[in-house]
């Protein structure tokens, strides 16, 4: 397993060419300490765990692993279904001012088709972030104050990427002198 920059993560997950709605999170608080943790995973393209704080309010920093080549039936159940209310999306931005206006007026069309019809929420979110050609989406269990319970099941399925992502972390926090109150 190699620990790497979290956003290099996101770049394989935004570079991957596999179905962008395959795949399913859970995030929530740090067990302990500054910060958050994200299991994401795709049936055939495997799992991975990020390690996130924010630093300041424009400055996200973390650290990540990928730690399954795929999801079997041990760790299918531990990542959400279709039915989960949250949803979590990773985007890729345009590549310049035409391939920014294309996606305009895609999402634009998109959104005029779900405002004159009857539309179900998870259509119109599936159906936007096709339209601005999102890499990855689909269901999450998020806590924003805690930890959903498949955090945890997930945290000691892979209890050795647990610990070293938490160490590399704590020396980030530690580096960025972000782990200490004020008087």
């Amino acid at each position: 397993m190699r620990v790497r920059n979290w956003r290099e993560i996101l770049a394989d997950v935004a570079g991957d060419s596999t179905d962008p709605d395959g795949w399913r999170a859970v995030a929530g608080s740090r067990r302990e300490g500054l910060g958050e943790d994200l299991y994401f995973g795709h049936p055939s393209v495997g799992v991975y765990q990020l390690k996130t704080y924010a630093k300041n309010p424009r400055d996200l920093r973390g650290v990540g692993a990928k730690v399954a080549r795929k999801v079997d039936d041990d760790l299918d159940p531990l990542l959400p279904g279709a039915d989960s209310p949250g949803r979590f999306a990773v985007r890729r931005p345009p590549a310049d001012a035409d391939a920014a206006t294309e996606m305009a007026t895609r999402l634009e069309e998109t959104l005029k088709v779900h405002a004159e019809a009857p539309t179900d929420p998870d259509h119109l979110f599936e159906d936007v972030m096709e339209a601005i050609e999102s890499p990855a989406f689909g269901p999450m269990a998020y806590e924003f104050d805690g930890r959903p319970d498949e955090l945890d099941a997930l945290s000691d399925t892979f209890e050795e990427a647990e610990e070293l992502l938490t160490a590399e972390l704590d020396d980030l926090i530690a580096d960025d002198d972000v782990d200490r109150g004020f008087h």
